[in-house]
């Protein structure tokens, strides 16, 4: 495609999802610079457009590190195209005086739906009742076991972000009484407040994980937080796959010292340890909780928000705080 000389690049490295296109907003307002499809490799395309690129739409999967900034001498903005930028070198932009943005709330309900869908269908076991059913079992094998009542249950959300707060929402309309973690108290609310993971997995169901991954986060739901939470316990991730030691879950799966797990995310995406996969007290979904019709438009809107703010010298929309 040829480029438009009245309108500023927008470097993007990796092809987005397939059901996501830049061919109208985006192209209309950019000029989009596909690095996946140039022949060039990756260090020589960018130092090609070193002086062009102000400006870079990344995904989460992107590693945007200080190797790949160093090529770009003149970037000035790192758009984030997923709700947290913990693939971008925050550090390195800082000393840069580089800015990054987010999606911001754009996601938010709909990460909160599947976090409440997987929620549910661990507890009530939907699908692996599903999977019984289809394989004709309920007529050779009879009932399938029972599940659990969703209400009553003690729910800890790990993040009361905007993603947090929204499954929070959620599940309090379904009776279920919520407590948190969070890197600060939000005295607003009612909902009981722990400083310590630990403990407020002692005194859970359920974990939900809505942070974000840092440094401070990795591998923090960890041996210590998964047994106590203990053997009538669940976890749900919708936030970073490496929050969660998903080798410790795996081993606290396999001797039963926790109930269930239901997962979107996982440390070495698209691979998930076999063991997972065999157990039918696992809800694995491929990572798509931030994806619906809805989202993918109003993410998007956004992205578009952020780079029109910074072309035209304006407040961003949704920047990143980083200290």
């Amino acid at each position: 495609m040829a480029l438009l000389p009245n309108l500023p690049d927008v470097l993007i490295i990796q092809p987005p999802p397939a059901f996501i296109s830049f061919e109208s907003d985006f192209t209309q307002k950019f000029n989009i610079l596909r690095a996946w499809e140039s022949p060039l490799p990756l260090d020589q395309f960018l130092t090609t457009h070193a002086q062009s690129v102000h400006a870079l739409l990344c995904r989460a999967e992107t590693p945007i590190n200080a190797d790949v900034l160093r090529l770009l001498p003149a970037l000035k903005i790192v758009v984030s195209a997923s709700t947290g930028a913990d693939q971008v070198d925050k550090a390195e932009c800082r000393r840069r005086g580089i800015a990054v943005t987010n999606a911001g709330n754009a996601y938010a309900e709909d990460v909160a739906d599947i976090a409440v869908g997987l929620f549910i269908d661990v507890f009530r076991k939907i699908s692996a009742a599903d999977w019984y059913v289809r394989k004709g079992l309920w007529s050779s094998s009879g009932d399938y076991p029972l599940g659990s009542k969703i209400g009553g249950k003690r729910v800890g959300v790990v993040g009361l972000g905007s993603i947090g707060y929204e499954v929070a929402k959620r599940l309090e309309a379904f009776g279920c009484k919520i407590s948190y973690n969070s890197r600060s108290e939000r005295l607003s609310l009612s909902y009981t407040f722990y400083s310590n993971v630990s403990e407020l997995a002692a005194d859970s169901d359920a974990l939900v994980i809505c942070c974000g991954l840092t440094d401070q986060t990795r591998h923090m739901i960890n041996k210590e937080v998964l047994s106590a939470l203990g053997k009538d316990g669940v976890v749900v991730n919708i936030g970073r796959g490496a929050i969660i030691d998903e080798k410790e879950l795996v081993k606290c799966l396999v001797n039963g010292e926790i109930r269930g797990a239901g997962l979107d995310v996982y440390e070495n995406e698209p691979h998930i340890p076999k063991e997972l996969v065999a157990m039918d007290n696992v809800v694995l979904s491929p990572h798509k909780a931030v994806y619906t019709v809805e989202s993918v438009k109003k993410g998007g809107e956004v992205m578009i928000a952020n780079l029109e703010a910074f072309f035209s010298n304006k407040p961003l929309v949704t920047p990143v705080i980083y200290g």
